[in-house]
């Protein structure tokens, strides 16, 4: 077998490996880098039987739609339906790829390969890690994980029966530098999140992707235990919609607490092709669940605020009115617009020096810390550790055995 790491062996982002036996070749992930000063992978040219994408994260699939549809990219279902629900609400057509979709913990085959999908515990809903075997050789891939969210039950049965003889484990290494602080946890950012709201007197807005379902679950939770409303927007009601599709027990605009505020943009969008979105257009705009701008600003002390870095205006709009509580949720590099491409970054930091603005910080990763990659990396019977998807590869000697460090575009023959 033959492996070449077009990209991801020093930065965060724009992961994509490419395994070739006999005359099948396929490719894991395909991800448009994170960091605005690298050059993504050019996949116009390229030919493979399939491509495997582990989750919906910009960084692990954002180039598919650079390739030729007719080939073949294999996801989980709920996966497909969150690429696709950003680019509804940002003005783009569905993702025309040649879609093939895989269940957990069941084979497939694709060329010479066998894939064999773990389901494993990201911020993102849906996210695998994959076995890929082909002739005498066995891959391990773990994409993006950790061991602290709400579904860490995934990463404790991995690690309980892991996959045997791997020749390669190509493993994340994302916070091999950092840790979780005071936030070890999605249990600590639900707690935090509840401090914040109980005794607000103004409106208090959540900044986090809308993708990243255990914060969601967390925002309900707290709101649920202090008798606030949860408002999304059209957006993340989308979201939750299309999580019906694996689970009954995440939160959705049926539920009491929650509310679905509907901006005109957002209702062009859902008005632009109301086939597409069914009976949730009915649903969105049912008095029952929606909330309207005049409520909001009436009550503000009632309600936490889904929010997203491009959501400023709103939060300038209500600073007009008063002071505002911020709990920004995500990880706080991206706040650095000199380096990361983030729309709304820049303003968003200035709320940190605003006097009206109480900005708190509460997140917890969506990456596996040292001591968990430890764990996981102690569970598999590997021969070689190829660093991924991290920035401090040359590290990764110091707490790993087996470690094989690769760079761009290098191959390696097993």
């Amino acid at each position: 077998m033959r492996i070449t790491v077009h990209k991801g062996t020093r930065e965060i982002g724009g992961t994509f490996i490419e395994l070739s036996y006999a005359s099948s070749t396929i490719v894991l992930d395909v991800g448009l880098p994170l960091d605005k000063d690298s050059v993504p992978v050019d996949v116009k040219s390229l030919r493979p039987d399939g491509v495997l994408i582990s989750h919906s994260h910009q960084d692990h699939f954002g180039l598919i739609e650079s390739m030729d549809n007719r080939i073949p990219v294999y996801c989980g279902e709920l996966s497909r339906e969150l690429m696709d629900a950003a680019r509804l609400f940002t003005g783009r057509e569905p993702l025309a790829n040649n879609f093939n979709y895989f269940k957990a913990w069941k084979q497939f085959t694709v060329g010479a390969f066998k894939v064999f999908p773990y389901l494993v515990d990201h911020s993102a809903s849906d996210a695998y890690g994959f076995l890929v075997e082909a002739g005498a050789a066995r891959i391990f891939y773990s994409g993006d994980f950790r061991a602290h969210g709400r579904k860490s039950i995934l990463f404790d049965k991995i690690v309980a029966d892991p996959p045997v003889d791997i020749d390669v484990l190509f493993m994340e290494g994302t916070m091999l530098r950092r840790s979780n602080a005071d936030f070890e946890n999605e249990e600590d950012v639900e707690e935090a999140i509840a401090q914040t709201i109980s005794d607000q007197e103004s409106i208090t807005f959540l900044i986090f992707s809308s993708q990243n379902i255990d914060r969601l679950v967390s925002a309900f939770k707290a709101c649920r235990d202090k008798g606030k409303t949860l408002v999304v927007d059209a957006y993340t009601a989308w979201v939750l919609e299309k999580l019906k599709l694996v689970s009954d027990n995440v939160p959705n605009i049926s539920c009491k607490l929650v509310k679905v505020y509907i901006s005109w943009k957002q209702n062009q969008v859902l008005q632009s092709d109301r086939a597409l979105f069914g009976t949730f257009v009915d649903e969105v705009f049912d008095d029952e669940n929606r909330i309207l701008p005049k409520e909001l600003h009436a009550r503000p002390a009632d309600f936490l605020y889904v929010a997203k870095l491009s959501s400023f205006p709103i939060i300038r709009k209500h600073l007009e009115e008063g002071p505002v509580n911020i709990i920004y949720s995500q990880w706080t590099g991206y706040l650095d617009e000199e380096r990361w491409t983030s729309y709304g970054a820049r303003e968003t930091a200035a709320f940190r020096d605003d006097p009206k603005v109480n900005f708190k910080y509460a997140h917890t990763s969506g990456h596996a810390v040292i001591e968990d990659l430890k764990r996981f990396a102690a569970a598999m019977n590997h021969r070689k550790l190829i660093p991924i998807h991290t920035e401090h590869r040359d590290e990764f000697r110091e707490h790993f055995d087996n470690v094989f460090e690769m760079d761009d575009e290098q191959e390696l023959v097993l």
